[in-house]
């Protein structure tokens, strides 16, 4: 059996993770349906003419990362992941006519681009010395309002491929994209709220004079073995959001 072609990558990845994002995009590409059985650690690594170990840490990182699971004496599936509808959401949005927040607002992008990465950004992955990454701009809009503007920057060379994608066909919501396209699967976030002043940027999306007050929202997203996948900064119509936490009868 011929061996198959490592695809072309970012040089600095070892090879298990090279390994592991060729095995995640032809689960995306839809060679391997949830449900379905991957062939074995040994044909994989004749496939791919590589170390048994080397498959075996590609295929760990797969598992780890909920794409993939182990079930003993049956073999490796890929995994149905089971999205988190709140995390999907970012934010609840609710109206009147909404109660629970099931509505998702629409989206509009507006830009992707290559960019130098921004030193917060750079502080937020972990890696000072990251220089490029995507930069996605998009508002979201509320019964045809802009109510959120939103700065996402994700990371290279994951996301190589995203600029290439119809905007029309990414739909409202980001993660199920990353994962359908990316093979990358967000499990956990952290959301920082704050306010602070519009941008030039945001001021124009938002219909808002220059230098009005607005939410800002800090996103730090997560797959499942808690590497940082995407930081993301919001503005928002101050006007907009409310805050609600609820407490235990024990913090009364």
């Amino acid at each position: 059996m011929c061996a198959l072609r490592m695809p072309q990558a970012d040089g600095r990845l070892p090879l298990y993770a090279r390994l592991r994002d060729q095995l995640a995009s032809r689960i995306a590409n839809g060679e391997w349906s949830p449900g379905d059985t991957i062939p074995s650690e040994n044909r994989l690594a004749e496939e791919y003419g590589v170390a048994l170990a080397t498959m075996r840490m590609a295929l760990k990182q797969l598992v780890d990362e909920g794409l993939l699971e182990r079930r003993r004496g049956t073999g490796t599936f890929v995994k149905q992941p089971a999205f988190r509808a709140d995390l999907f959401r970012f934010f609840h949005v609710h109206d009147a006519d909404d109660p629970d927040g099931s509505m998702i607002p629409e989206s509009r992008i507006l830009s992707r681009e290559e960019v130098e990465t921004p030193a917060e950004v750079r502080l937020a992955f972990g890696e000072p010395d990251a220089t490029r990454c995507i930069k996605l701009e998009r508002v979201r809009l509320w019964s045809g309002e802009p109510m959120l503007f939103e700065e996402v920057y994700l990371r290279l060379p994951d996301f190589e491929g995203l600029l290439a994608l119809d905007p029309k066909d990414m739909g409202p919501l980001l993660y199920p994209v990353f994962l359908q396209e990316f093979g990358i699967l967000i499990t956990s976030a952290t959301d920082e709220l704050s306010f602070g002043t519009a941008t030039q940027a945001s001021a124009r999306h938002l219909e808002l004079p220059a230098n009005s007050p607005v939410a800002v929202i800090e996103r730090i997203a997560r797959n499942p073995v808690g590497r940082v996948i995407e930081y993301r900064r919001v503005h928002g119509r101050p006007e907009r959001f409310r805050y609600r936490v609820t407490l235990g009868e024990q913090n009364a």
